[in-house]
This record gives C-alpha cells, structure tokens and sequence, in this order.
C-alpha cells in the first residue's frame, strides 16, 4: 500500500485556514513567505506585485472606489499583521482595530411588542407627538388608529380586533400622550365609500345613455 506522506501528498485537513479564502491558498502563501524576505526594498517589491496578482484576480472590482487601498488591508490580515512594508496610506492598521466590534444595539422591546402594526406606526405616532393639542392632532391620531385597525387586520386576517384593543396600543405606544375618546369609533381604512359612489354614478350614466344632449331620443321612427 502506497504511504500519501512518501509522495508528498497534502490534504486541507492538514494546511492553515485561508484567511481570505477569495485569494486562494497559494496568495496566502505568497504574503507569508514576504515575511521571510530579509531585504526591505525586496520585501516592498515582492508585495506589490502581490497586490497587482490580487487585483488581476477580481478585476471587475477596479471602479470600487479605495480598491487599492482595500487590497493592501486585505494583504496585512492575510499576513496577520507581521508584515513589515511600507504602507501607503497614512496609519498603518493593525490587529486590535480589526478585532473591534462595534457596541451591541439593544432591540426595541416596545417595537418588537407590537411588531404587527409595523415601523411606520412608530414614524407616525413621533410625528403626531410634535403637533400642538388641538383638532389637527385628533384627527391625526384617528388616522393613526385606522392604520393601525388595518395593519392588525392584514397580520390576523381571522382575528377580529376591536376599537377598544386599537385605543389601548396607540396609548401604550405613545407613552400615554395620545389617547382617542371612549366613544369614538375608528373608520376601517379598507371602507370603500368613493369606490361606491364612482360605481352609482357610473350605473347611472350606463341608464341614460339612450339620450342624446338635447334630451331627445335617439330612437328613429319607421316611415
């Protein structure tokens, strides 16, 4: 049986993790063995033809603005920052600014509650909240509950939700600043009342199409 260790067989289970595996192993290689370069102006050289070999290799990417720069990043993590080049930007990167991550967000737990109204509720509601109290802001907050009546109805179509459950969120959402009156009912916006108005009218005129402007009618008596 023939031993793959006599021939010089390698297998990826046995070789170092691509660290942008996009260039393939042999640039990875390339980078490290720049490390090893004694002389610096051959160190230079040598990784700037590395550089050009990666930009030949993805050269849809040349109109990426900061392309340059961004392969000359990608050499440095490749060579886990041990790479001693010039480097022609300014600041040289280094490894504790690319293991930075950014802080966590907290996700709105008030949003994720009422997730079903969707986030167009929250613009809405803000906006409603700078208006001055008066009639503008009722009638705005009503609009508000009609959208918010709809979007409730589209997630759970076979629920049935009252005023009273609409009144109840549009409060909590707004941090008890905008409350509609017990009493007040809350238009569906899905009501088509122009659209039955439209089809009245034009049944109408389908009736007296028979007439012409004058009044009389079309109708031709036989001689």
């Amino acid at each position: 049986m023939i031993d793959p260790n006599n021939i010089g067989m390698e297998y990826n289970s046995n070789r170092e993790n691509l660290t942008i595996p996009e260039y393939g192993r042999n640039v990875q290689k390339l980078i490290n063995h720049a490390k090893t370069i004694e002389d610096k102006a051959m160190r230079q050289a040598f990784v700037e033809k590395v550089l050009d070999l990666m930009q030949q290799m993805h050269p849809q990417s040349r109109s990426i603005d900061d392309y340059r720069e961004r392969l000359w990043k990608h050499v440095f993590r490749i060579g886990d920052y041990e790479l001693d080049v010039e480097w022609p930007y300014g600041e040289q990167p280094t490894k504790e600014e690319s293991e930075k991550r950014p802080d966590t967000i907290p996700y709105p737990v008030m949003e994720a509650k009422y997730r079903h109204y969707g986030h167009n509720v929250q613009e809405l509601i803000k906006k409603a909240l700078e208006m001055p109290e008066g009639p503008k802001r009722d009638g705005f907050a009503a609009t508000i509950g009609s959208y918010m009546k709809l979007a409730y109805k589209t997630w759970n179509k076979e629920h049935y939700v009252s005023d009273d459950t609409i009144k109840d969120d549009l409060k909590r959402l707004s941090g008890g600043q905008i409350t509609m009156d017990d009493n007040e009912t809350i238009d569906n916006l899905t009501k088509g009342g122009g659209n039955n108005n439209r089809r009245r009218s034009s049944s109408s005129n389908k009736r007296g199409g028979g007439r012409s402007k004058g009044g009389r009618s079309n109708y031709r008596r036989k001689r």
